[in-house]
């Protein structure tokens, strides 16, 4: 096996700003609508949820948004992140594409969440929060929360999917080790829980579903606030050090990305690694592909309406303008967890909308296939979520090959899967199976829909 080629930068290459891809935009999201009104909302309206410096983050049209030293104090524990050229995965699928990965899972919590869940507890600890609430689906953003609330002092309740709950139990150890509470969602002790188990007893529970209880939680307690892992502005802006990074070790490489791809659950993964690249596209007329690499199984960028819709089930949430398949949409329990959403981000569907992104869905049982080709030949086991990135990635090299040009191809491996092996076990022992959704099923949740329609 051939020496896997990895670049690092010094720690004083930590970016000093999260970038703001909204100054950028050639076409601006539209706003988020009052969940009983339909009309606009301002940031007041956010303000029981969220502590007002990310609200300000939420609706900023700065371009550089400046990190606080002590966030960066603790992005020192594993920020810069390595980035390699996985030299042994190109000879495996004999491509003359170049193949790079950018290496999150070399933080404390294991995956790239952490990028946000500090600055998040950080403003919280600021304003003077005692309490946090979320939802977790594979566990990776409640782990990285309860790492970072435990830096600060806050405490955590963490509502994660039942389906996850039940598969990754030692995700759950994580969070409690860090001192979080963690529940299986849908659960009794909230009124949005009560009501999804009151008519489906042995629901699997879905992102949508622990979100409406996380946000109840939060919302009937004045000292509680609540925190979210994708989907939201703020959220997508503080992964952005990922692709900032990411730029600074290609041009030490010499080298530059015709495509970059990040997995697609909500946003953040996609957005950390490709917004920084879109902003050159922006800029400098660069001329970089971005590609989100979503599931099958819930493939809302592919083959969902860009709509308003609710964030959570029970549609507590302000109404975001996104690419849905409606927030009653249950997706099957496939082990990639955290990709197992029913919409999109407001800025990642305006992204799409305009056609200056793209989105590509893949099948678990392809997923898993390629993360075992790149285990075999990078020596890293990867997150059930990242396996979608890397069967995207290995994809555009076989069509490189096919073409016989030669691509440079960024990725972003997200998380590792030492957490994940029960998910390898069933792969292994061929239990994994595929879900074909009909267009019936694809369409069921969306003719529920009340929300706004957009032109």
């Amino acid at each position: 096996m051939e020496k896997t080629k990895k670049i690092i930068l010094p720690e004083k290459e930590i970016p000093e700003h999260w970038y703001n891809i909204q100054a950028d935009m050639p076409n601006p999201t539209l706003p988020p609508l009052h969940p009983g009104t339909k009309q606009p909302i301002g940031p007041e309206a956010l303000a029981p949820l969220f502590p007002m410096e990310l609200i300000k983050q939420e609706v900023s049209q700065e371009r550089w948004i400046e990190i606080p030293e002590e966030v960066r104090e603790v992005y020192k524990m594993w920020r810069p992140s390595p980035l390699f050229r996985a030299k042994n995965l190109e000879k495996l699928l004999d491509t003359p594409a170049k193949i790079y990965y950018k290496y999150e899972g070399v933080s404390p919590a294991g995956s790239h969440k952490p990028n946000t869940a500090v600055a998040q507890a950080y403003y919280n600890k600021q304003e003077g929060t005692k309490k946090l609430t979320t939802e977790t689906g594979a566990g990776q953003w409640g782990s990285a929360l309860s790492f970072a609330c435990n830096i600060f002092g806050i405490e955590l309740e963490v509502y994660m999917v039942r389906v996850s709950f039940d598969q990754k139990p030692y995700r759950k150890s994580m969070m409690n080790t860090w001192g979080a509470k963690v529940f299986s969602s849908p659960t009794n002790l909230t009124e949005s829980g009560k009501k999804v188990l009151s008519e489906n007893p042995d629901s699997p529970g879905s992102l949508g579903i622990a979100i409406s209880e996380a946000v109840e939680r939060a919302a009937s307690d004045g000292g509680t606030k609540y925190s979210l892992g994708s989907v939201l502005n703020h959220v997508l802006m503080h992964q952005t050090v990922i692709g900032q990074e990411a730029i600074k070790q290609m041009e030490m490489a010499n080298d530059f990305p015709d495509i970059v791809i990040g997995c697609f659950g909500g946003g953040s993964n996609f957005g950390g690694i490709a917004f920084p690249f879109l902003g050159l596209n922006f800029r400098e007329g660069k001329k970089v592909r971005c590609i989100a690499a979503e599931p099958s199984s819930c493939p809302k960028l592919t083959k969902g309406e860009f709509r308003y819709d609710f964030g959570d089930t029970v549609g507590l949430t302000p109404l975001i303008p996104m690419y849905t398949l409606g927030h009653t949409f249950v997706p099957a329990p496939i082990h990639a967890g955290g990709l197992r959403y029913h919409g999109a981000g407001a800025i990642v569907s305006q992204l799409l909308k305009d056609k200056l992104i793209e989105a590509q869905a893949f099948h678990q049982l392809e997923c898993f296939d390629a993360g075992v080709k790149f285990a075999r030949s990078e020596g890293i086991i990867p997150a059930p979520e990242s396996n979608h990135a890397i069967a995207c990635a290995v994809k555009e090299a076989l069509i490189a090959k096919e073409e016989g040009k030669s691509k440079t191809i960024l990725f972003n491996l997200s998380g590792h899967g030492y957490f994940d092996m029960s998910a390898y076990d069933a792969y292994f022992a061929g239990k994994l199976v595929e879900h074909h959704l009909t267009e019936e099923e694809l369409h069921a949740d969306l003719k529920k829909l009340d929300t706004p329609t957009i032109a």
